[in-house]
């Protein structure tokens, strides 16, 4: 499979401006085996905004090793449904064709809740 080779249509800038791409903190993580690709139910703290759920496909990271961990979310779209559960937030990572989601996280501490430039 490899890597994906297309490249999407090009955007405005003011098109990518309206995300709102935010660090968050993951505070708990609990199995979610209600859907059809292995996936975790992840809450994560964004500080001032508060908390919100997010379904990620990384059951490659252990759940203890997700805990306290400081990942990049878009807190912007509208709530997604995922049979009885409804995703709040979109945890962001490269695709990777062995392990799935390979999260994107700052590489050093930030606070929860500041905007992704």
């Amino acid at each position: 499979m490899g890597v994906d080779q297309t490249i999407k249509p090009e955007i405005s800038y003011d098109g990518f401006a309206n995300l709102d791409i935010r660090a968050g903190r993951v505070v708990d993580v609990q199995p979610f085996p209600r859907t059809r690709n292995p996936s975790y139910k992840v809450e994560v703290d964004f500080g001032v905004f508060g908390r919100r759920w997010s379904s990620a496909q990384i059951t490659h990271y252990e759940k203890d090793e997700l805990i306290g961990m400081l990942v990049v979310a878009v807190v912007n779209f509208p709530p997604r449904r995922i049979g009885p559960f409804s995703s709040e937030v979109l945890v962001l990572g490269a695709l990777d064709e062995h392990k799935g989601v390979v999260l994107l996280r700052p590489d050093q501490d930030a606070e929860p809740g500041s905007r992704i430039a």
